[in-house]
């Protein structure tokens, strides 16, 4: 392979980025490059192409799943006149258990119902993993050895997320915590 400069090595980065269909690991770029450049060199190109894109229609995010460009949120209303489609609505029901799972991972079924209160749907716990946002991880050591469900990558990087850390502590009196007062870190 060619010498490349800093500058030929951040273009090839950009045009990755844009054609890839999924976010960029820097394992994967380093493994495009031969492993020529190295982490680190390609992680500080990638931090200086997110450093001249911060002007721009485009952000460069890193998300649990990689590196990704992103439309900036402030154009959303216009993103939205382009594709006029309503998102997703999602029951009541649905958002519960994610949160449930979420912030108490991993849990079983019974884990769920106890902090809800009533039964969780099965089509609930497929709608989650057909979206790709929570998957089995195992078995819980405990008579008739229910499913133990955690969230995934997946629910991340559409959240925008890296780590379940980012996600908002919820106040005791919002429902998943029993014990103490005021806001508690559940994770």
């Amino acid at each position: 392979m060619e010498k490349l400069d800093k500058k030929d090595i951040k273009v090839i980065l950009e045009a990755l980025l844009l054609a890839s269909e999924t976010p960029l690991t820097i394992k994967k770029a380093n493994a495009i490059f031969d492993s020529e450049l190295g982490l680190k060199m390609i992680e500080n190109c990638l931090m200086e192409i997110q450093l001249e894109w911060k002007d721009r229609g485009l952000d460069l995010v890193r998300t649990s799943l990689g590196w990704r460009f992103q439309t900036k949120e402030k154009y959303s209303d216009y993103i939205q006149r382009l594709h006029p489609e309503r998102p997703t609505k999602h029951s009541r029901a649905l958002l519960e258990t994610l949160a449930i799972i979420a912030y108490r991972q991993p849990v079983t079924r019974a884990d769920i119902e106890a902090v809800r209160g009533v039964s969780v749907s099965s089509q609930i716990v497929r709608n989650l993993e057909e979206k790709g946002w929570i998957e089995s991880v195992g078995r819980k050591d405990v008579l008739g050895r229910p499913l133990l469900y955690a969230t995934t990558k997946s629910f991340l990087a559409d959240l925008g997320l890296q780590s379940l850390k980012e996600l908002p502590v919820i106040p005791q009196n919002e429902g998943l915590n029993k014990e103490g007062s005021g806001p508690v870190n559940l994770i």
